[in-house]
């Protein structure tokens, strides 16, 4: 077992009493442990379904290098969880099968914990990131998911547009890392972002030619049966994704 996974698992305290959750996880597997992975995306599944304190649950693969990616990545993978408060999201990080399943056979893992600000759509039929409480504007950094299941019949279109949306959000000011997470590598797509504030996020969905024009081809052709648009705080992160500590991350500068 990875002696840094370990340490990773220990969630560190954060104030947020009474307040909703949401918890992700990637992990990136060993060659040699990818069977693992497969067998646990089945067998740990029982013990997600058991656990009454868990709201919501997913447990996906990545795309190529756990990037927005049509292609997927079977060393990358992910489990997203929401959680009524700190205490039992943190039970279930020190002391669940689930987690230890991911730390015994990964060899780098990151977390973010994230708190709702605002909350769109539906996931598998659900709304699993709407909170009871009633958050305030937030001004530092944006944790962003977007989700959608592709229609089959518009698979072929969606896979012609949506490279170049990935393309403009990696170069666009203030964005700072993505990933690209599934249940399906093909028809339920999932991305997590991290942005520099809410005005980089605004700037990238209404102002990049590629992303505003593939949202419009989403309307008008109908591409997606059910999406989701989620924003929130980072309450904290810690751990590696693709070699490098979430922390150093920092936001995208466009040269001049």
């Amino acid at each position: 077992m990875n002696d840094n996974l370990f340490l990773n698992s220990l969630v560190l305290a954060v104030e947020t009493p009474n307040a909703l959750i949401t918890a992700l996880t990637i992990t990136k597997f060993r060659g040699t442990t990818i069977p693992f992975a497969f067998i646990g995306m089945a067998v740990l599944r029982l013990p997600l379904w058991l656990n009454q304190k868990c709201r919501f649950w997913k447990l996906m693969g990545s795309g190529q290098n756990a990037q927005v990616d049509l292609a997927p990545d079977y060393k990358h993978w992910a489990i997203l969880t929401t959680w009524d408060n700190q205490e039992e999201c943190d039970t279930f990080y020190n002391k669940s099968l689930v987690i230890k399943w991911f730390n015994f056979f990964g060899m780098e893992s990151c977390t973010i914990l994230l708190k709702t600000l605002s909350s769109h759509g539906q996931w598998s039929k659900k709304e699993p990131f709407i909170s009871k409480t009633k958050n305030t504007i937030h001004t530092g950094k944006i944790a962003v998911i977007t989700r959608a299941a592709i229609r089959f019949n518009r698979l072929k279109e969606f896979k012609q547009n949506v490279k170049r949306a990935a393309n403009a959000m990696r170069v666009s000011p203030g964005f700072i890392l993505s990933a690209g997470i599934g249940e399906n590598p093909f028809l339920d797509q999932a991305t997590f972002s991290i942005w520099e504030n809410a005005e980089s996020v605004k700037n990238y969905a209404y102002k990049t030619f590629d992303h505003a024009d593939v949202i419009k081809l989403t309307r008008e052709r109908e591409w997606y049966k059910e999406e989701l648009f989620a924003r929130f705080e980072i309450i904290t992160s810690w751990g590696l994704l693709n070699g490098k500590a979430i922390s150093d991350y920092q936001p995208y500068i466009q040269p001049r």
